[in-house]
């Protein structure tokens, strides 16, 4: 709970009645409740600073030639070093620390359900943009984190205002076609969490905590169940042993340009890159997945903003002024069947030369689990 929003009077009143309650047990009812959040104090800022734009390569992936790893891969449901659980239309595939789902059925149905989904959890969305295929909630509270005990259950709708976890979640959601004319989602969390900004704990900020992948799996299992599965098929494919971790990425430089090389095929590579740019926070514009290309917007250090992998952007009073705006290409390249190179162009399709693209792929790097 954040002293600086309340009264010293309910303060005391709240802390009062804990020393009297001491003794009971704190109990969960459910490990993620977000239905309530809307009661929860909010956060005092805006929560984005951009809207994305409306065309869209959002489309099939081809059979062009830069374009035959994704064939190839597309061709195979389970790849080496990729495990799947199968769950009628819906089924959950693995590659290392990442999870996501791939569903028999079209992308404006499964768009559809999506919408329902989040909202069904408490959710408001902020950000959907089905012809770029990217879903993003509001900030919200996890009020299962919150002390269930006898104050609360009793007086709950007097004094719930005055319980705060001090943390906030967002999820963004990715929904790509692929070439059986199904779909695939990825759910990527990014926290806050509010921190005293002083010594004399006279006021709070809020600042960025790592993404967590118990709550992305938690929101993948829940959403298995609204496409079709199983409660029971859904917690057995969730609660599988996970893969073998990948190493970690390192940027290079190749002829001169800083370069990150992946083991992977080029429809891993992409999987890969996709998540790492959500969790990382970074404003997707646009993707083309048969070009290899994501089209994003990356703020520059000493501009009035800061840069899209640090979550205190979000939080900016302040709007993007179109001079700190820049829009980049992460373009990836496949230089054989099973290994792929990331790189940096700039908005002409031309490599980057500012030190940005050295910046941007170590962004990118720290998420490419």
């Amino acid at each position: 709970m954040n002293p600086s929003r309340f009264p010293f009077q309910r303060t005391a009143t709240v802390a009062a009645l804990a020393v009297l309650l001491s003794a009971c047990s704190v109990l969960e009812e459910d490990k993620v409740n977000y239905k309530s959040a809307a009661k929860a104090p909010t956060l005092e800022v805006p929560p984005d600073l951009t809207q994305l734009r409306k065309d869209s390569r959002y489309a099939i992936e081809s059979t062009s030639a830069t374009a035959s790893g994704f064939q190839n891969a597309a061709s195979k449901v389970t790849d080496a070093g990729t495990a799947a659980n199968v769950l009628g239309n819906v089924k959950l595939e693995r590659q290392g620390q990442q999870r996501w789902l791939v569903a028999a059925m079209p992308a404006d149905k499964a768009w559809e359900s999506l919408r329902e989904f989040w909202a069904s959890n408490g959710f408001v969305l902020v950000t959907d943009t089905p012809e770029v295929g990217i879903m993003e909630t509001e900030w919200a509270e996890n009020r299962a984190k919150l002390p269930q005990d006898f104050v609360r259950k009793t007086l709950g709708k007097v004094l719930d205002s005055l319980y705060s976890t001090g943390e906030r979640d967002k999820f963004r959601t990715r929904v790509e076609r692929n070439a059986q004319g199904g779909v695939e989602i990825y759910i990527t969390h990014r926290g806050m969490v509010e921190n005293y900004a002083d010594a004399q704990k006279e006021r709070t900020i809020w600042q960025p905590r790592p993404s967590d992948p118990e709550l992305e799996i938690e929101f993948l299992r829940r959403l298995m169940i609204t496409l079709g599965s199983s409660p029971e098929a859904a917690k057995t494919a969730a609660g599988s042993a996970t893969a073998a971790v990948l190493p970690s990425a390192q940027v290079t430089r190749l002829d001169g340009q800083p370069t990150i090389v992946l083991n992977d095929s080029l429809d891993r590579a992409w999987r890969r890159t996709g998540v790492a740019l959500d969790r990382s926070g970074f404003t997707v514009e646009d993707r083309d997945r048969t070009s290899g290309i994501y089209f994003v917007r990356y703020v520059a250090p000493g501009t009035t903003v800061q840069e899209p992998g640090f979550f205190s952007r979000l939080f900016s009073s302040k709007k993007d002024t179109p001079s700190a705006l820049v829009k980049y290409r992460i373009s990836l390249t496949a230089v054989t069947e099973a290994q792929v190179k990331l790189r940096v162009l700039n908005a002409n399709g031309q490599a980057e030369q500012s030190a940005d693209a050295e910046r941007i792929l170590k962004l990118i790097a720290a998420e490419l689990r």
